[in-house]
């Protein structure tokens, strides 16, 4: 399916040939074909950049956040948080400006040993935060279906553990992959990533198996993971709701002489408690779903001989990772009240400092003084 997308020498050469038999102009043909390519490839750019801008801004929020609130950095699943927003932050710093460079230029932007740490850099930053995602869900499923002993099954030293644990995972497959020289730039996602140079085909059993490996211990385990506790986490909380719902309406048939008006607000406030839950549970495993699953199963279709991946659609389902990394703070921290309460309060702590710096500057100034008693 994927074939008729590919352009390749031969394919150029049959463009040729059918633009010469319609008598189409060279420089007609290549103007044509230039403002045909600009326009994905500037969506592509574009996005690439977006991703990068929000990325480093909101991951760099919540580390602000962890560094002015003792409460938050007390908190066991701020660890995994922790964990997941320095993966992002060294993503935007790293990987999404080496794409921008390929998807610019249509080339390869870095040098051998650079693109390979680049390539090893991706590899780990991306295990990484797939394994903190399903590090998190599970402290939140210890927390719902076990409350009264959450202090004792998930302690700041456990939580140490499993970030460790995700950090070794991470680090087996990068080094794999590195010894193996199978990081290379390809221009199926204009980017330094997982690859196979056409001077190791005779390892291509071995890159199928370790590209196989890699993903179904990274993202099929993390779905997996993410899948079964939300989904307890669900069950928990509709019977949390149901039992709220009868006490509700227990006390609305003992309260006759209720205003209709509220026993209407409480029937809506109901329905808004069932819909919570499940919105944020769709919204936990509807990113990771959309976000990852394209590039995961163009990498897996791609391992097959006869496909060729259309290079736009590789790019754009790299942009969708990248787009992961920079939703990732609001999914799990900013939309909070805890962490929106820190930021408000910074923001507010810097605007003083700078209102108080200005009226100082302000009355200090004798032209200043001189209009302000002129008026």
């Amino acid at each position: 399916m994927w074939q008729g997308w590919s352009v390749t020498a031969g394919g150029g050469q049959e463009l040729s040939a059918w633009r010469t038999l319609h008598s189409i102009p060279p420089t007609e043909a290549a103007n044509t074909e230039l403002q045909e390519m600009s326009i994905p490839q500037f969506l592509l750019k574009g996005s690439v950049v977006v991703s990068a801008v929000v990325a480093l801004l909101t991951n760099f929020s919540v580390l602000l956040c962890f560094t002015q609130s003792a409460e938050l950095r007390s908190h066991v699943p701020g660890i995994f948080t922790l964990n997941l927003s320095i993966s992002n932050v060294i993503l935007a710093l790293i990987n999404m400006p080496a794409t921008f460079l390929g998807v610019a230029s249509s080339a390869k932007p870095l040098r051998d040993p650079l693109c390979r740490a680049v390539s090893f850099t991706e590899t780990f930053i991306t295990c990484n935060a797939m394994l903190s995602m399903a590090a998190l869900s599970v402290d939140r499923w210890v927390a719902v279906v076990f409350p009264l002993r959450y202090s004792s099954k998930m302690r700041y030293r456990d939580a140490v553990v499993i970030v460790s644990y995700s950090w070794l995972h991470s680090l087996t497959f990068s080094l794999m992959q590195l010894m193996m020289g199978w990081g290379a730039y390809s221009d199926t996602y204009a980017s330094c990533t997982l690859h196979l140079d056409a001077e190791a085909a005779s390892h291509r059993s071995a890159y199928v198996t370790f590209t196989a490996l890699f993903h179904c211990s990274s993202f099929a385990l993390c779905l997996v993971v993410l899948c079964c506790a939300y989904l307890k986490v669900l069950r928990v909380a509709r019977s949390h709701c149901k039992r709220i719902d009868v006490i509700t309406v227990q006390t609305l048939l003992l309260l006759v002489d209720i205003h209709p008006s509220v026993k209407e607000r409480c029937l809506a406030q109901q329905r808004k408690r069932r819909r919570r839950a499940a919105k944020k549970i769709c919204i936990f495993i509807g990113s990771f779903i959309i976000c990852f699953s394209p590039y995961v199963i163009t990498r897996l279709v791609e391992l097959l001989p006869s496909v060729d991946v259309p290079r736009h659609w590789g790019i754009a389902t790299k942009c969708l990772v990248y787009a992961k990394a920079s939703s990732d703070p609001f999914v799990y921290c900013l939309l909070r009240h805890q962490y929106r309460k820190v930021l408000v309060n910074v923001i507010c702590r810097i605007l003083r400092k700078d209102h108080y710096f200005l009226s100082a500057h302000s009355t200090s100034n004798p032209i200043y003084l001189q209009s302000s008693s002129g008026c």
